[in-house]
């Protein structure tokens, strides 16, 4: 006897449960240029996450984040989950370039699959400052200042009401990029926040995860990249 999918209880218990399945997605993608002064220039990436997760207040954010603040993260998740084998980084170059499209594409590639790792460790997504690294525009001082509860919002706030710092707070020190006009050999001609042209298989999600787009509507007030943490070239 034949009968259509539909009246097939096991068929539909496994529709149901693909719908209800939580799924976490991130991009690491589109590396823009920007230039501080004469003598400092660094790329940021941008990272979109979709997600049905509990464990996330919003389910969908873009925010650009910088390689010295995926160190910074790495750092803070290690110091608070000892037991546990983090991904690991892309590696630190001192030559690094910033006008070496292999290059940018491979520490893409790279931190791409550092946020995979961590985003499929369910004891690191209690971490507060992996929540504001993710969907906040907050810089380190800024965030480590949110979690020690110094700041006049919340974690919460600070995610949800798109909180800004201004340039002069965002001057702070930190591990460098290793990405100085200095060290790339580029000159004072470089624009504030040039895209770099990447192909469009870089902009695709890990294989783990659900590949959904992020609205457009967040774009627009998640659009601004956090200002910029000052290099020194002696770091890497």
């Amino acid at each position: 006897m034949f009968y259509s999918s539909s009246q097939d209880p096991e068929m539909e218990d496994t529709i149901d449960n693909l719908a209800k399945k939580e799924f976490t997605s991130v991009w690491v993608r589109d590396p823009h240029l920007h230039k501080e002064d004469f003598w400092h220039t660094y790329i940021d990436y941008e990272i979109c996450l979709h997600t049905n997760s509990m464990c996330f207040r919003k389910k969908t954010s873009c925010v650009r984040r910088r390689y010295s603040e995926f160190v910074w993260l790495r750092q803070r998740l290690q110091d608070n989950a000892l037991l546990i084998q983090l991904p690991k980084l892309p590696p630190a170059n001192p030559f690094f370039s910033l006008n070496n499209t292999d290059q940018v594409t491979q520490r893409m590639k790279g931190l791409q699959k550092f946020l995979d790792g961590v985003l499929q460790t369910p004891l690191l997504l209690s971490d507060s400052r992996l929540h504001l690294f993710l969907q906040s525009q907050l810089n380190i001082a800024k965030m480590e200042a949110c979690v020690q509860g110094q700041t006049r919002y919340t974690v919460a706030q600070a995610i949800q009401r798109c909180v800004y710092e201004t340039r002069e707070d965002s001057k702070i020190s930190c591990d460098s990029d290793g990405e100085s006009t200095s060290s790339s050999g580029l000159g004072s001609s470089v624009d504030p926040a040039t895209p770099i042209e990447m192909s469009s298989h870089n902009n695709s999600p890990s294989q783990h995860f659900l590949a959904m787009p992020a609205p457009h509507e967040l774009l627009g007030c998640l659009s601004s990249s956090p200002n910029s943490l000052q290099d020194s070239q002696q770091d890497s």
